[in-house]
């Protein structure tokens, strides 16, 4: 009993402590880079921002240290901590909705689809809310097929939704491999290629909008039907005996994902495996539950996230798309999980 209760203790402690290590991971990756700025002259700018008239007329920091902080490295942060949250919770509304801890937006093919969608935007010089646009009906349409084909085979299941997602996956991505071979070497192919390998180096205030208002629509409604999709990973017979349209709500769910990962791949290209690995450590540490699964998944994304991208920009002379990162990282741990659901199946404990 005592074990019980100290464990019930620890999971309810563990969102707040989450919040106050990514306070302290933005403060940080403030200071941290080519140009490092000391931790309270970041304070000091910070409070600046947000209190105007409350600092002294001439400030004691240099303009080069609050172009740093303000114009360069907070719009960057603030894009790392939307596209972490938007992963992480997309991949734990996946993974109940699914009943599998090996499903993520990548390998259910959103990814690919939504790349291709705004590499073709990019081919045609549309502007920025037409790559989102593209991009989000590129996600939508690659979950359409994988899961239309899924529901081909006999048996079907979550193993058959990602082969199928692999499979869709393949074709989105020999399309926009197609657009970059017909695409202008000089002007465009570049472009497009550091773009899929995902990078937040063209951080700015507008892409923070374009990825903050489908976060802020897109997770609201997850946050408010993560009790649901504890129904939903129940399995569909159950959750259909309680009274949960079963159907529409797995559609809705897929919709807010696919709106999510597009807004997300359209700011920042192609950022894998964090849908997939984070949702399952914030399943360790408080819980199978989704309603504190979804929130601790969104808090510890945008941590992971964070922390990746201070390393992609600091631990060489020139930037490393941080999609090579993420993936480096993240596939020695997707064959660990893959291992440990064979070997001894997953449980919810």
């Amino acid at each position: 009993m005592t074990a019980s209760r100290s464990l019930v203790a620890f999971r309810r402690m563990a969102e707040p402590a989450l919040g106050v290590v990514l306070v302290i991971l933005v403060l940080l990756s403030l200071c941290i880079g080519v140009y490092p700025v000391a931790p309270g002259t970041v304070a000091r700018i910070l409070l600046a921002l947000v209190f105007p008239g409350a600092g002294p007329e001439i400030p004691s920091w240099s303009e080069a240290e609050q172009v740093t902080v303000q114009v360069i490295r907070l719009p960057r942060i603030m894009l790392a901590l939307s596209a972490g949250m938007g992963l992480g919770m997309s991949g734990a509304a996946l993974q109940g909705m699914m009943r599998n801890p090996l499903v993520g937006p990548d390998l259910v093919g959103v990814s690919p689809g939504a790349a291709c969608g705004g590499v073709l935007a990019i081919l045609f010089d549309w502007p920025p809310a037409a790559i989102v646009t593209c991009a989000f009906a590129g996600g939508v349409l690659a979950l359409i097929l994988a899961s239309g084909l899924a529901r081909l085979a006999k048996n079907g299941g979550v193993l058959a939704l990602i082969l199928a997602g692999v499979i869709v996956g393949a074709f989105f991505s020999a399309v926009h491999g197609l657009v970059q071979y017909l695409a202008d070497p000089e002007t465009k192919l570049p472009s497009m290629v550091y773009w899929l390998m995902g990078s937040f180096a063209d951080a700015n205030q507008r892409k923070v909008v374009i990825l903050g208002v489908p976060l802020i629509v897109g997770g609201s409604l997850l946050l408010l039907l993560r009790w649901r999709i504890n129904l939903l990973s129940l399995g569909d017979l159950d959750a259909a005996s309680l009274g949960i349209p079963v159907e529409r709500l797995r559609w809705l769910i897929i919709v807010l994902v696919s709106l999510i990962v597009s807004a997300q791949v359209s700011v920042s290209g192609i950022v894998g495996w964090v849908g997939m690995i984070v949702p399952h450590f914030a399943r360790m540490l408080v819980g199978p539950d989704h309603r504190r699964l979804v929130p601790a998944s969104a808090l510890l994304g945008a941590g992971f996230l964070l922390i990746m991208d201070d390393l992609a920009r600091s631990i060489a002379n020139q930037e490393i798309p941080i999609g090579l990162l993420t993936a480096a990282i993240g596939t020695p741990i997707f064959a660990i999980l893959f291992w440990k659901s064979q070997a001894k199946g997953w449980t919810h404990e």
